[in-house]
């Protein structure tokens, strides 16, 4: 069987904030069974003939007293132990350190009166967390009855449920009518409200992701319009026209787009999409023109040819090909200088 270590408890420093450091302290005197002779310190005997057994109990008394200075030197600094005049017993230190930083009876009720106030104003946030309430709620109702002040649970519980916010309305109600407020600690209370915030944070989530759903579905085209006017409406402003997945508001449903950066491929200017552009064009003919009137959907910029027929013979006719360098006629005559390999037909 292994045997069991025994860790030594650390002391209590003092750093500046005496009525934590006091209650830490004292908690560890106690374990000691050193707190008695702090309290009431050694008496000396008034008799000076005095019995074996009253020597030996007087010499285990100053012995306690010795440990319990030896543990307090270890407490304080040096600096605050030189502006201490008395340190021939621990009682004398522990009165001492009680004195310069506790404060006198006015000084205290001031403290409290202030601790009092922060206790009634005191209210949860919007979106603070349950155990950050309760954190800062029960740094005040420590500090109260450390001064003095007794706040029982039922009052502290009390004040909770009537500090949350409208979230938490609910389960209020339910622990109003199901519990005991009278008996209910605050630890039960907080975890309680846990749950609750849990169940509230998974709800939030739901909301939110059904919420995304539906913008998304709200900002996606029409499928039915794209259906009825996709071939046929071609001078419309229907989202048919722009085919399915075409539009740029289908494109980016998903995330917001800084129009300012964006050039319209109509009129060249920056801030909107061309299927939002509303200045007229001049055509060729100097006719105002409409780009929403144009079956041209890609954003890249196309070669338009046009073909006109006329009854005219084919040895009046040319045909041009600007892809290569070489120009043909069906008339032998109109050329000064012919090359016949390349004559395929009419030799």
């Amino acid at each position: 069987m292994a045997s069991e270590t025994y860790v030594q408890p650390s002391i209590p420093r003092f750093d500046g904030h005496y009525d934590h450091w006091s209650m830490l302290m004292e908690n560890f005197l106690r374990s000691k069974e050193f707190w008695d002779v702090v309290v009431s310190g050694v008496a000396e005997p008034t008799n000076p003939v005095q019995t074996e057994a009253q020597k030996s109990q007087l010499e285990a008394l100053k012995l306690k007293d010795l440990k319990a200075k030896n543990f307090l030197f270890q407490a304080i600094d040096r600096p605050i132990l030189e502006t201490i005049l008395c340190k021939d017993s621990s009682k004398d230190i522990w009165d001492a350190m009680k004195r310069k930083y506790q404060g006198n009876a006015r000084a205290k009720r001031v403290m409290l009166q202030g601790l009092r106030e922060d206790f009634d104003s005191l209210r949860m946030k919007k979106g603070e967390s349950v155990d950050d309430f309760f954190s800062r709620m029960m740094t005040i109702v420590n500090k109260m009855r450390i001064h003095g002040e007794k706040k029982d649970d039922s009052i502290v519980v009390d004040k909770i449920l009537r500090s949350l916010t409208k979230d938490y309305n609910f389960i209020v109600c339910s622990i109003e009518e199901s519990k005991n407020l009278d008996e209910l600690s605050i630890d039960e209370l907080q975890n309680s409200l846990r749950v609750h915030e849990r169940k509230l944070g998974r709800q939030d989530e739901e909301e939110q992701a059904l919420q995304v759903t539906t913008n998304i579905r709200s900002s996606s085209p029409n499928t039915d319009d794209e259906g009825k006017g996709g071939g046929s409406n071609k001078g419309g402003n229907s989202p048919g026209r722009w085919g399915r997945g075409r539009h740029p508001s289908w494109k980016n449903n998903s995330k917001s787009v800084d129009k300012s950066k964006i050039q319209c491929h109509r009129c060249r200017k920056y801030g909107h999409y061309k299927f939002e552009c509303r200045t007229n064009m001049v055509g060729r003919g100097g006719e105002s023109s409409n780009f929403a009137e144009s079956e041209e959907i890609s954003e890249e910029i196309s070669l338009l040819t046009v073909s006109e027929e006329k009854e005219e013979s084919s040895n009046n006719m040319w045909y041009l090909d600007t892809g290569c360098s070489n120009h043909m006629c069906g008339d032998k005559k109109a050329f000064s200088d012919l090359y016949k390999k390349w004559i395929m037909r009419n030799p």
